[in-house]
């Protein structure tokens, strides 16, 4: 698939602003060959597969950056929305060719392949420059035909919150990249993702429930404080009687419990639940 042109000039490209984006790029499988078989039928097919493609990018928040010939160069703020519209894409695509093949087996199929790399970029307008996305364009060259291939930047970011397979095909040469960059193939089909996706969340109780619980709680709380407090409230009786028999005093501290017990009372509890304790909650 052919690059974007660079920007004119060295100096012209140091004052280009700069970020980091997720680059996706994508192209056709033996285009040339399909047009040479049927010329007017392979370019309106690929109108149409280009169109869902586009769809997809930016269903999830992508951005087509632009298209030549059999290509397209999109952008995305987050590596996890660009291969989720890869995948997704690309089992829409399938099922299109299946559809396809159902109704005119002789036409070959049309397969994007499709290359995501996490990298800085130059930015121009609307255009990106950069070994970003040269880098992109050299993993797309990589990926099987219906394929992704993404690189080592990209897999980091998504490896925990995917659940997809991946499987690495080594490091890779890039013309001009001094490092070779690791390189990972998304397993679509037929594979479980070494790094399972979180099991989902229980279902919230219901409000009603909810309430029902927090005052069964209140209660049981509310039964340990008295159990307590009628403990103190006991020894002190055994040692008003044992110590001054003649002059009772220990109702003082008794008030005191009471009042201590009333301030925790669960307010808006029906008091026919807090006795006898032996009553269901």
């Amino acid at each position: 698939m052919p690059s974007p042109e660079s920007p004119a000039s060295p100096a012209a490209a140091d004052a280009l602003p700069r970020r980091l984006t997720t680059i996706f790029c994508a192209d056709v499988q033996g285009y040339s060959a399909l047009v040479e078989a049927d010329e007017v039928g392979t370019v309106a097919r690929l109108k149409r597969y280009r169109a869902e493609l586009i769809e997809e990018i930016e269903r999830h928040h992508g951005r087509v950056v632009n298209t030549w010939g059999d290509g397209l160069l999109a952008e995305f703020a987050s590596p996890v929305q660009a291969v989720f519209a890869a995948v997704t894409a690309q089992r829409r695509l399938a099922a299109r060719n299946a559809a396809q093949r159902a109704e005119t087996p002789d036409l070959p199929a049309m397969r994007f392949r499709i290359g995501i790399n996490l990298g800085d970029v130059m930015v121009d307008g609307g255009d990106l420059y950069g070994d970003g996305v040269n880098i992109a364009a050299r993993l797309e060259s990589l990926a099987e035909p219906g394929g992704i291939c993404i690189a080592g930047s990209v897999f980091e970011q998504v490896r925990k919150k995917l659940d997809f397979g991946f499987d690495f095909i080594g490091p890779r040469e890039i013309k001009n990249i001094a490092e070779p960059v690791p390189a990972y193939r998304i397993l679509l089909e037929g594979a479980a993702s070494p790094h399972p996706a979180a099991p989902p969340a229980p279902a919230p109780a219901p409000a009603p429930a909810l309430e029902a619980a927090a005052e069964a709680e209140a209660i049981r709380k509310w039964r340990r404080h008295a159990c307590r407090l009628g403990i103190l409230a006991g020894f002190f009786l055994i040692l008003n009687l044992v110590t001054s028999p003649t002059r009772l005093w220990f109702f003082w501290p008794v008030l005191g419990f009471g009042l201590l017990l009333a301030l925790r009372y669960p307010f808006g509890t029906d008091p026919r639940r807090l006795w006898p304790p032996w009553r269901n909650d």
